[in-house]
């Protein structure tokens, strides 16, 4: 019989947390064993649906009464970094939400801490386990484009608040702190991994970002991030305005020799040959979840890779901190940035 590895969930104040908890209690090779928050509610509700035997009033006190194999972060950007260094302290490995930190600084802890532990530490970034997006990522690194040379995505809705999101998940989105910015950090930070990934670090950043609609204090409500590299250009769009479906194909990719959109849940590659309209490949294993993908890496020994690597988004998180030095001073950043 195989091994269960314990898991623990840190803070439970990331909405994304319930999803993920539902994909780790499908893996046979896993027993949620423990959780720590200091929200009695957010106790009472994992709980009640996850059956979690022990229970802490913060994620400090569970990582020193429990022995785990794996932590699942679900914690305000900012405390990231704590977590992954007391987890790779203990040998624990990390599942931890997108984007990876509030700042560059507490990245730059994140991955130092797991490079020297020799633990894994995995950014779960939800486009990562959509199946168009992976057949982007294929048909792209495959060439059928060509050389990648411009690169956009947008990412929007009309706010947390009010797609419903929790109070305890809204209300650090909405503190410049513990989120790092506002829709800026939120949603920018889906394009910078997606950038990241295909094109690296770029030469230059400039960004722009302001409440532009509500009328309640957020840090910001829409932000544009503009990276420029040797030979190519991509772009960051956020959004916590926009009340309507995307208008048009989102994210779009051109190349050499063609360009790519994903159109809902398939993908449309042009080239001066033709039009193709893919329906992309169901997720298979070990690609479906991040959990299911942290265990394969695990029971492997194979490296994270992709979107998801510790590497692509700290470089992520780089671009997003040039962009919004750049909106809040003016001037556009060099990369790499220097220490502020």
């Amino acid at each position: 019989m195989s091994r269960k590895y314990r898991l623990g969930i840190a803070s439970l104040v990331h909405d994304h947390v319930w999803g993920e908890l539902s994909h780790w209690a499908t893996e046979p090779e896993v027993e949620i064993v423990a959780a720590g928050d200091v929200n009695q509610e957010l106790r009472d509700r994992v709980k009640s649906e996850y059956s979690v035997p022990r229970l802490y009033e913060s994620w400090q006190a569970m990582l020193e009464a429990e022995e785990l194999d794996i932590v699942q972060a679900a914690a305000e950007n900012s405390a990231g970094a704590d977590i992954v260094e007391a987890c790779a302290a203990r040998g624990i490995h990390v599942v931890s939400e997108k984007p990876m930190a509030a700042t560059l600084a507490q990245a730059n802890r994140m991955v130092a801490a797991a490079r020297s532990a020799g633990t894994l530490l995995l950014v779960n970034w939800p486009t990562a386990w959509q199946p168009a997006i992976q057949e982007m990522e294929r048909r792209i690194l495959g060439g059928e484009i060509g050389r990648l040379f411009y690169l956009k995505q947008r990412s929007a809705h009309n706010g947390p608040m009010e797609i419903g999101c929790t109070p305890y998940f809204w209300k650090w989105l909405y503190d410049e702190q513990l989120n790092g910015a506002g829709a800026l950090m939120d949603y920018c930070c889906y394009s910078a991994d997606m950038c990241a990934r295909f094109l690296g670090l770029p030469e230059s950043v400039t960004g722009f970002r302001a409440t532009l609609v509500k009328d309640y204090p957020i840090p910001d409500d829409n932000a544009v991030i503009v990276m420029k590299y040797a030979g190519a250009f991509g772009l960051a769009e956020a959004c916590w305005t926009q009340t309507v479906p995307y208008a048009t194909p989102n994210p779009v990719a051109y190349g050499t020799g063609g360009s790519l959109a994903v159109h809902g849940d398939k993908v449309v590659i042009e080239t001066p040959a033709g039009r193709s309209e893919i329906e992309p490949a169901p997720l298979a294993a070990p690609m479906q979840s991040a959990a299911q993908y942290l265990l394969h890496c695990l029971r492997t020994g194979e490296p994270i890779q992709g979107f998801c690597s510790m590497d692509v988004s700290r470089d992520a998180q780089e671009i997003l901190e040039a962009g919004k030095r750049a909106a809040d001073t003016g001037v556009t950043q060099a990369l790499p940035l220097t220490a502020v």
